[in-house]
């Protein structure tokens, strides 16, 4: 494997983990925010 193709697979390996990370909790949150809203805390009433 040349240098150019370790260079890449290591940015690639490194920054898969952040954006990984960073989506499960994107979703977290909205799953949250939907069962807030689904259970009534969420009302103003």
């Amino acid at each position: 494997m040349s240098t150019l193709e370790s260079i890449i697979w290591h940015v690639l390996g490194y920054s898969a983990l952040p954006i990984i990370l960073l989506i499960g909790y994107c979703i977290t949150v909205a799953f949250g925010c939907f069962l807030l809203e689904l259970t009534g805390y969420g009302s103003d009433e």
